[in-house]
């Protein structure tokens, strides 16, 4: 097991695009280290480079220069071959739209992970039921996604994204998608899942997302302009539901 204490260790990262003779800097010398059991969102304007900053975070991208470490591991020379290793071990993904198989019962979504990993079919349909029972759909295994409210499906994707015990779980505008009760319901369950040692890191627009964050990380212009505390909580029906 890696003995740093950091999850997370981004120094002096850019990223450059280029088309032709057209070159864009998203990222412009980002540094800055997420500790183990960290609740972090990042957030920024469209054009910001959060976004280029996830994909780097989440192994999706290379950074142009710079060094990452993911768990302790240099993932910036790594081949494609290498990375896919990386995110099948070390992250889990949690996105706005839930990415579910539409045909697929709640169990193989969970169980997806280990089925590219090779792990057994017994013990990958175990390991899935017992992610379903910890998101609170212990009952809906055989159920497909259209069977499902968004709520539910989100929680489906969340069981997915623990199920390979991951070192870091990568959400991605997570509650975009979802009325505002069950985005209560959802970031409570993150909450949760901090509270139990999981290191998060969330992109959000939404200030009152982020603020259910312990750390918050602002971009501008491909640059990390601010890096503390979330801003107060607004309070909007529900929020009750989380601080209880």
């Amino acid at each position: 097991m890696n003995n740093s204490r950091n999850a997370i260790d981004v120094r002096n990262v850019t990223k450059v695009y280029r088309s032709g003779s057209l070159e864009v800097e998203a990222l412009r010398g980002v540094t800055f280290t997420i500790e183990r059991g960290e609740y972090v969102a990042i957030m920024g304007p469209s054009g910001s480079g959060k976004s280029t900053l996830m994909n780097v975070l989440g192994c999706l991208d290379r950074a142009t220069t710079g060094t990452y470490l993911l768990d302790g591991i240099d993932v910036s020379g790594l081949d494609d071959n290498a990375l896919a290793q990386i995110r099948l071990k070390k992250l889990g993904f949690i996105f706005q739209g839930f990415n579910l198989l539409a045909r697929t019962d709640a169990i193989k979504n969970v169980a997806l992970p280990l089925f590219y990993a090779g792990v057994p079919p017994r013990e990958r349909t175990q390991a899935a039921i017992k992610q379903l029972e910890a998101v609170g759909l212990g009952d809906r295994g055989k159920h497909k996604p259209s069977e499902l409210s968004g709520g539910q499906q989100q929680r489906v994707a969340i069981a997915r994204a623990l199920v390979n015990d991951p070192a870091v779980l990568l959400a991605d505008e997570p509650t975009g998608n979802l009325d505002s009760k069950t985005s209560v319901e959802i970031l409570a369950l993150f909450e949760r899942l901090n509270a139990e040692g999981r290191t998060i890191i969330m992109v959000t627009h939404d200030e009152n997302v982020a603020s259910h964050a312990k750390r918050v990380l602002r971009m501008l212009d491909g640059l990390l302009v601010s890096d503390g505390p979330p801003a107060p909580l607004r309070h909007t029906e529900g929020d009750s539901l989380i601080k209880s």
